[in-house]
């Protein structure tokens, strides 16, 4: 559970999951589920949420398009969190693939952890506006 909580995710944060498949860590999954005591979103949904877990594979398609997709549904103050396959494992992301989408999504990169035995997860978060 250490890992979840270093996700940065509180009790009765909304939370969109995006990409979930079989391959997907079910140990995460379920920590995350009980600190935040609530059910995953999936899909299209109308609310806005505290945080979006993206379950991301090299052969997913563009990433810049899902996490733009993903911008729209997280608040001021959420994050993004792009799990990926580590190294050595079936579809893995090279960390530049991230860090090049990220900007062009209007995301900033500001960490990576390893968060499962097969999973890294890197958050993301909304660029500040420098209007004044």
């Amino acid at each position: 559970m250490v890992q979840e909580m270093r996700l940065g995710l509180n009790k009765g944060d909304l939370i969109l999951e995006i990409g979930v498949g079989s391959d997907c860590d079910e140990i995460l999954r379920s920590g995350i589920s009980e600190i935040t005591g609530t059910k995953f979103l999936e899909g299209k949904t109308q609310e806005v949420v505290d945080a979006v877990i993206l379950w991301w594979r090299e052969d997913d398609g563009d990433l810049v398009d899902e996490l733009m997709d993903a911008l729209t549904y997280l608040s001021e103050t959420g994050a993004i969190w792009v799990l990926t396959p580590k190294v050595g494992r079936a579809g893995h992301v090279e960390p530049s693939d991230i860090q090049d989408a990220a900007p062009l999504a209007g995301l900033s990169q500001t960490s990576t952890l390893a968060v499962a035995a097969d999973w890294s997860a890197t958050r993301l978060v909304a660029r500040k506006s420098t209007k004044r």
